[in-house]
């Protein structure tokens, strides 16, 4: 044990604690701060009561979501037209369901099980922790924001991802926490060999990390591709009213005819303001300058299916691909409560006007969907598409990706404003390109519009807020990663592994 803390001491550091992680995060890219989090988290939690873990865990959950969530106020308030004292309680209350959910349960758990166990705070921390990031990926549909692991896109830890996937780094981090932790306690103890041996190898993860960097993972094939990333920068208080409409064509041909030369023009989410049906005549006007040009086209445009003997009528939000050999349309699968659809919404609808929000009743897509797919010549390219949210998710992708031979994603990154979310959404993507070494386009209404490629690293970027566009180019890349072969299944089942190990090994002696 490091020390005891006293009931308030405990109480106060809790969501101290959790406030730190968000820091590890971009913007701010404080990576140490990850790691002191979850050493003073197994700090609180040392000396509680499974009912005090509970208790403290909780308060660790309100300062990680707070403060990592808090671009959920600027949601509900500016485009949900909730006023500030309603935004604030709406947000409180998602950040104090996140916690109870998930961080009170960790903490009792660990404190149930593992707290008094010889290894339990060096194996069994790292791993449950682990094991609740995964189970946040899918829990009531999943919110796998703010894993531990995507603060070290940027660090020696990088060179684990395309082995282990996010969840690999996340285990270091809080390995490397709990070494800490462990450490200060019980180095000093005589007859520490074999748990010493253990720290040893936990270090040298590390420096076995920026080694791992060396390899080459996929190779390039064929010649480069041009490819242009639209940023029309059109505020969510305008999009979808009748008079923009034309506008926004006008604006996205004006910006689009200045870049035919590309091989690739990308639109971002929803950035035709019509339904595939209603937009027949501009596509088809693209469809003729693409095949001039030998330019394909996708964007994203939301998409009507009229209702059909046994099922109703059906609205996606979609990317469609035309011009220039072009075949396909993608219906998004993981769509985003209260902004996308709303649960229980006959309850729910009506009651204050951010649960009728503009294109908030969108139907999931169907599983296994073909990819997109665009010609350059003899050669068919294939896209892995990902609408907004979906990139968040590393074994979705991963499910997409290892068939394709370049990641997209498409966003409308307005609903973040000025907040840090643009900012940890383009982190996660470059985590995504990293796990599945493929280059990776990223098309915004805002920003942050940029091209990644296969090792996670950004080689150009728009200004955020905005209107123009990007230019550059990309390679198509083959092979595989052992994440995109295995995905994150061997790392799941050696946490399960590890707390196996630390839950039937011998209770902390005296000292």
């Amino acid at each position: 044990m490091v020390g005891r803390l006293k009931k308030h001491q405990g109480n106060l550091l809790a969501p101290v604690a959790g406030a730190l992680a968000p820091f590890s995060f971009s913007p701010f890219e404080l990576w140490p701060l990850g790691i002191a989090s979850l050493f003073l988290l197994l700090l609180v939690l040392d000396s509680a009561s499974p009912r005090q873990a509970f208790w403290r865990g909780w308060l660790y959950g309100i300062g990680f979501f707070g403060v990592g969530a808090s671009w959920v106020y600027f949601s509900i308030h500016e485009y949900g037209y909730a006023p500030a004292p309603l935004a604030v309680f709406l947000t409180a209350l998602f950040v104090a369901s996140l916690a109870l959910l998930l961080s009170a349960p960790f903490a009792c758990s660990y404190q149930f099980f593992f707290a008094r166990r010889q290894l339990g705070a060096l194996l069994g921390f790292p791993a449950l922790w682990v094991l609740f990031e995964w189970l946040r990926s899918w829990l009531l549909t999943g919110f796998p924001w703010l894993f531990i692991g995507n603060a070290h896109i940027d660090t020696w830890l990088a060179g684990w991802a395309p082995i282990t996937g996010v969840y690999g780094l996340s285990l270091i981090v809080a390995l490397t926490a709990s070494v800490f932790f462990y450490g200060i306690g019980h180095l000093s103890h005589p007859r520490r060999i074999i748990p010493s041996l253990v720290i040893l190898a936990i270090l040298l993860l590390w420096p076995a990390g920026l080694v791992l960097q060396n390899i080459t993972w996929s190779k390039a094939y064929a010649d480069p591709l041009l490819v242009t990333l639209v940023q029309p920068n059109i505020s969510q208080h305008v999009k979808w009213r009748p008079e923009q409409q034309n506008k926004t064509l006008t604006l996205l041909r004006n910006l689009s005819e200045q870049q035919l030369a590309s091989d690739l023009i990308i639109w971002p989410e929803n950035a035709i303001p019509l339904f595939v049906h209603q937009a027949d005549n501009y596509l088809r006007s693209f469809n003729a300058a693409g095949a001039r040009s030998r330019t394909t086209f996708i964007s994203g445009i939301p998409h009507w299916q009229p209702a059909s003997t046994g099922s109703s009528q059906q609205l996606h939000n979609s990317l469609i691909a035309f011009g220039y050999g072009a075949d396909g349309i993608y219906h998004k699968q993981k769509l985003v409560p209260f902004g996308e659809y709303i649960p229980l919404q006959k309850l729910l609808r009506g009651l204050i006007q951010f649960f009728d929000l503009p294109m908030s009743d969108f139907r999931p897509g169907p599983q296994n969907q073909p990819l997109l797919q665009i010609k350059r010549g003899n050669q068919s390219i294939q896209i892995a598409p990902f609408i907004c949210y979906e990139i968040v998710y590393p074994d979705f992708v991963r499910n997409l990706a290892r068939q394709s031979d370049l990641l997209l994603t498409v966003s409308d990154d307005s609903w973040f404003g000025t907040s840090i979310g643009p900012h940890q959404h383009l982190e996660m993507a470059r985590m995504r390109a990293l796990e599945n070494s493929r280059y990776l386009v990223r098309g915004t209404n805002t920003g942050i519009t940029a091209i990644i490629n296969e090792d996670g690293q950004i080689l150009d970027q728009a200004a955020q807020f905005q209107q123009t566009s990007l230019t550059g180019k990309i390679r198509l890349m083959s092979g595989f990663t052992p994440f995109s072969r295995w995905g994150s299944v061997p790392l799941l089942l050696l946490c399960f592994i590890l707390l196996i190990v630390a839950g039937t090994g011998r209770t902390n002696y005296k000292r």
